[in-house]
């Protein structure tokens, strides 16, 4: 065969496959754009699994369970109004019962038990109780104190924390900082500020109409590692929590006034720049204030919300 034959045989045989080499390139795409969709799921599960390791809730199992449910709750303070307002509407007119549960807690606990891991501790405390108690009717200062605590909690919970346990009028509860303890401050911080904001945008206007009186919170939050202790040796034996920050958290909160937050010092210095602006440090009696800071030996630094947040901006302009 000569060059010309060939080529005109090639052309031909370019010309008949054309309509077939065309139905493959279109078969190869279709079929590389089911496997990146296909990659993409997998790829949104590797991120939840990657979301629940970072924020600390447990094995990060990715899936439907406790942990990537808490990990992808949105926070957003109106809904959160909202949603205590609907509650706490029907709850006093006797058509909702709060009902409250530790068992996530604990259930995150006892995979911890007799170890020492970081977490972030805070309190949350009712203002104002003790002078409720002896002057509210029973059935009042049950409704507030309950009303209270349950509210709080479903904030910590909408942060992504735990409730480890209710002590009076005090909600108690912690966020896991094995991963990242940058995000479980952070995580600590705006869920106290969003209690601020239910107990007063949302708690406080329904009771005025039925004439309780308002309410008020304050908030501390330390952060550090912690033993896990469990009280018996079956699975269902109460766990707490045991340490350091425990008790500074505790201590912090008895010294902050009502509809504010204090931080110590280990909080403080894992916000960012923008939220380290909204707080200033507390002066401290050395007399009475004995913490210190673990690494430096230092009295140990507290920081605590200021009364208004644009005293800061006023200053940087000045």
């Amino acid at each position: 065969m000569t060059g010309n034959n060939k080529e005109n045989s090639a052309t031909s045989g370019n010309s008949s496959g054309g309509g077939a080499a065309a139905e493959k390139r279109e078969r190869e795409k279709k079929e590389a754009n089911d496997n990146s969709d296909d990659n993409d799921d997998s790829g949104n599960s590797t991120s939840k699994n990657l979301v629940g390791m970072i924020m600390g809730d447990g094995d990060g199992d990715g899936g439907g369970g406790e942990s990537s449910r808490r990990a992808a709750v949105v926070v957003d303070s109106e809904t959160l109004v909202a949603q205590t307002q609907d509650r706490l509407w029907r709850a006093l007119k006797r058509r909702y019962q709060y009902d409250s549960s530790l068992k996530p807690a604990q259930d995150y606990l006892l995979n911890h038990v007799s170890s020492k891991i970081p977490l972030v501790i805070m309190y949350a405390d009712l203002v104002g109780s003790t002078n409720m108690s002896m002057s509210l009717p029973v059935d009042k200062l049950v409704t507030i104190i309950r009303s209270f605590t349950q509210e709080m909690s479903s904030v910590v919970e909408s942060h992504g924390g735990y409730v480890l346990k209710y002590v009076g009028d005090a909600v108690i509860a912690f966020f896991p900082a094995s991963y990242n303890r940058y995000m479980a401050c952070d995580k600590a911080v705006q869920c106290a500020r969003s209690m601020i904001t239910v107990v007063k945008n949302g708690i406080n206007p329904i009771l005025n109409q039925y004439d309780y009186p308002e309410l008020g919170v304050k908030i501390g939050i330390d952060e550090g590692e912690n033993v896990i202790v469990q009280y018996g040796h079956d699975r269902s034996s109460p766990i707490d929590i045991l340490g350091y920050c425990m008790n500074i958290a505790a201590k912090i909160t008895s010294l902050t006034g009502p509809n504010r937050i204090s931080i110590g010092e280990d909080v403080y210095s894992m916000l960012h720049p923008s939220e380290k602006a909204l707080f200033e440090e507390m002066d401290l009696n050395p007399e009475d204030w004995k913490y210190r800071n673990r690494v430096t030996d230092q009295l140990y630094k507290v920081y605590t919300l200021k009364m208004k947040e644009g005293k800061e901006r006023e200053r940087r302009s000045s």
